[in-house]
């Protein structure tokens, strides 16, 4: 059954690969085991579940590059040997050059706040990397696996991935171009979501406009200055002390009338939600979530809290559909103001006040069936962003069935440009930053999530 996972404290089965083709010609999966084909969760990258699961029965070749395999306490090694001459690409949303040779990065999706070019984790996970072969032809290899993943590409004849097991492998070639492996890759992981026109425009965003006024004195700048401008952003002080899907009386009285005006200036609003909900009582999301019993879990089976911008703050457990279903009705009844837009941050997730920066890797999600049932945040970790994404995707598509969706999240998963266009997060005004944002997003493109949008210029100031 998938989800038994073992503590292995040797290799015994190392020698026991078994591979099939998947999908299509040229693609492969490998696991360390039968055994461990059996035991390996289910994957949160693949659209169609049984795509991995199913082996072709004829018309496919054998494949030139064999992974091998270690299973050493608990930890799955794998080593895919390439030619010398081989240089990576991929991984994601990692900061530094755009070739990947010489670099090691870890899958574990974090606040990152003013990182730089040695951080190893941002936040999302991609176990993803596309190798060019001396030949020219190209490779790509997947680590499918949810959980933290360490890429190892510190030798440039040699692939290493390191995560607990099981896990399986996916290989896409080689084939004759990077091209050819990106196109049989979004067969398997799915191609970004079809955008609005209006969101391949000019966007004007900073860490909030207060009060509506001034959202509108910058709308009619921009126009009385003639600068191209198609969206702006809201960031959470439009809310009521920061509780998600409420709206500050004071500042932001009349959402409908300031989107009314923006969109009669030629503008679309695009409006920030975040994971944690308030522990207030009265406070009709906490309600709702507590009577629902929506809440991710400590250990002991308690709603667990804690610090975000509202102070104490709840987390829906978007592993289950019945969470994601309530959260799309509050993105549905948010939508009605005239939002055109929603962006997702803080959905690492963020906790504020701990040395993780997130929250413990004991608490539990209940989690449906095809995700792997119940099991800690160590597991659902990264996916927690790209879930949460695909809450407030369905929300808008609840809401205007007949509209495209815009959704922005900042964390995120290899797949999760199927819901939402990634931000790049919270860098600096340097020209050290703007070079890293060049890098990261082609490395995002080359696996296929091809909306994005980075800081310029840019989250943070410094003086």
């Amino acid at each position: 059954m998938a989800g038994n996972r073992r503590n292995e404290t040797s290799d015994e089965r190392s020698g026991n690969m078994i591979f099939e083709p998947i999908l299509e010609e040229g693609v492969f999966r490998f696991d360390c085991s039968a055994e461990d084909r059996n035991a390996a969760y289910p994957s949160f990258s693949f659209v169609d579940q049984k795509a991995r699961e199913t082996p072709l029965t004829s018309g496919h070749k054998a494949p030139l590059y064999t992974p091998t395999f270690q299973c050493v306490m608990g930890q799955q090694i794998v080593n895919i040997k390439l030619p010398l001459g081989t240089s990576f690409y991929g991984t994601g949303e990692v900061s530094g050059q755009l070739e990947r040779t010489g670099k090691r990065v870890f899958t574990w999706n974090t606040d990152a706040y003013g990182y730089g070019p040695g951080t190893t984790s941002l936040y999302q996970s991609h176990p993803w990397v596309l190798t060019i072969l001396p030949s020219g032809e190209a490779l790509g290899v997947l680590a499918d696996t949810s959980l933290r993943c360490e890429i190892d590409l510190r030798i440039e004849t040699n692939i290493k991935f390191i995560a607990a097991g099981p896990y399986p492998v996916i290989t896409f070639g080689p084939f004759a171009s990077p091209t050819d492996v990106l196109v049989t890759l979004s067969h398997a992981i799915g191609t970004t979501f079809m955008p609005p026109k209006w969101s391949l425009g000019y966007h004007q965003c900073r860490w909030s406009y207060i009060p509506d006024a001034r959202v509108c004195e910058i709308a009619r700048t921009f126009r009385e200055k003639k600068i191209p401008c198609d969206v702006i952003w809201m960031d959470i002080d439009y809310m009521d002390g920061f509780r998600c899907f409420t709206f500050n009386q004071e500042h932001f009285s009349d959402p409908k009338s300031l989107v009314h005006d923006l969109h009669q200036s030629g503008f679309k609003a695009i409006w920030m939600i975040d994971p944690g909900i308030k522990c207030e009582k009265g406070y009709f999301v906490y309600d709702s979530g507590c009577e629902k019993d929506l809440w991710i879990q400590t250990a002991d089976g308690k709603p667990f809290v804690g610090d975000v911008w509202p102070g104490p703050c709840v987390f829906p457990d978007f592993t289950h559909s019945n969470v994601r279903s309530w959260w799309a009705g509050l993105i549905k009844d948010l939508v009605s103001n005239g939002v055109d837009g929603i962006w997702n941050d803080m959905n690492e997730p963020a906790v504020f006040k701990t040395l993780t920066k997130t929250m413990p890797e004991t608490n539990i999600h209940r989690g449906d069936d095809e995700f792997g049932s119940r099991q800690n945040h160590l597991y659902y970790h990264n996916v927690y962003g790209m879930l949460m994404a695909r809450s407030t995707f369905e929300g808008m598509k609840l809401a205007d069935s007949n509209k495209r969706p815009f959704v922005l999240t900042r964390a995120g998963f290899i797949g999760s440009q199927k819901y939402a266009a990634t931000w790049t997060g919270d860098n600096l005004s340097t020209w050290e930053h703007l070079h890293m944002s060049i890098s990261m997003v082609l490395n995002l493109v080359i696996e296929n999530d091809v909306l994005f949008k980075a800081c310029q210029l840019f989250y943070a100031i410094i003086l």
